[in-house]
């Protein structure tokens, strides 16, 4: 995972450095390019030999649907000429933590077995962010696995109240 990241780093950087202007608009197509390269249909046809560079170009801009701005087409155009599309994801993620270290945040995903609504969100968001101490752009995913409770992960910090990871300890205790 260290050789993706390392090689992905340079783009985010560069990136991050021409789009100082508009980082936010620039997260977002990022991340709409990130998910379409995650898809490994997408990767297969890339690495076809018989597939040119501007055919793949083509395509992911089709998938995108929506007009793209001209920095990120110029971004796709030199990701895919350097073969480096299945670095895209890595990339976004680099991209972001560069942008929320500028802005002093953090990205935060609670995972949650049950929908949270706004009202409760508002509410553990601002807990996480005193226990944190940094403004966290928080984001709920669905994971029916942890049966009850909520596990946040920050950068590599882990926050785990789910009813999964209390199982889990008795049953490690059980067996001592």
């Amino acid at each position: 995972m260290a050789e993706l990241a390392t090689i992905a780093r340079p783009y985010a950087e560069a990136l991050f450095k021409a789009s100082v202007s508009d980082l936010d608009g620039t997260a977002v197509w990022l991340d709409k390019l990130a998910e379409i390269a995650g898809h490994s249909q997408l990767l297969q046809f890339a690495d076809n030999p018989k597939v040119t560079a501007d055919q793949v170009f083509d395509l992911v801009k089709d998938v995108v649907k929506s007009p793209m701005p001209v920095m990120a087409q110029n971004f796709l155009r030199t990701v895919i000429e350097n073969d480096r599309l299945a670095m895209l994801p890595e990339m976004a993620v680099q991209f972001r933590s560069l942008k929320n270290a500028q802005g002093g945040s953090s990205d935060a995903v609670v995972y949650s077995a049950f929908p949270i609504d706004g009202a409760a969100l508002a509410e553990v968001a601002a807990m996480l962010e005193k226990r944190f101490e940094r403004k966290l752009n928080v984001t709920v995913e669905l994971e029916p696995a942890l049966i009850g409770g909520i596990r946040v992960v920050v950068g590599d910090e882990v926050l785990d109240t789910s009813v999964k990871a209390r199982l889990e300890q008795m049953k490690v205790a059980l067996t001592a």
